[in-house]
């Protein structure tokens, strides 16, 4: 056995974090499609994480908490709130923003809507190419 000090266990565990919601947010954006009750069980899953993480660590606050809640809350978002919130999150890959337009508007929007809003997607993605 070998001791591993505070604060590096601190520090693994903060990767590790970090990385476990990373993954859980690509894990969403992969969806091929969502209903109501499907967002309700993706924050019902990320809450019993969460849980189960405070439970194994003392680290608070949680890393990248924000960052797969605010995705999650990304599904409720209407078609006049999705363009702004794109333009302010700019913090996801193109392919997850696309994903939130694809999934969580896709049945709601016509056409014209949703390649405007793709299309706002790719601007903001355009300067990281």
């Amino acid at each position: 056995r070998v001791r591993i000090p505070l604060p590096v266990s601190n520090i693994l565990w903060e990767h590790c974090i970090r990385l476990a919601n990373r993954t859980l947010v690509e894990g969403y954006a992969n969806v091929k499609k969502c209903s109501n009750e499907g967002r309700a069980l993706m924050q019902l899953d990320f809450q019993q994480f969460l849980m189960k993480l405070e439970k194994l660590t003392d680290i608070r606050p949680i890393p990248d908490k924000e960052f797969v809640e605010t995705y999650i809350k990304a599904y409720y978002l209407t078609e006049n709130d999705m363009e702004s919130w794109i333009k302010e999150h700019r913090e996801y890959s193109a392919k997850q923003l696309t994903n939130l337009v694809n999934i969580c508007l896709g049945t709601y929007i016509n056409k014209k809507a949703r390649q405007k809003l793709l299309a706002t997607i790719d601007d903001i993605d355009r300067p990281k190419r």
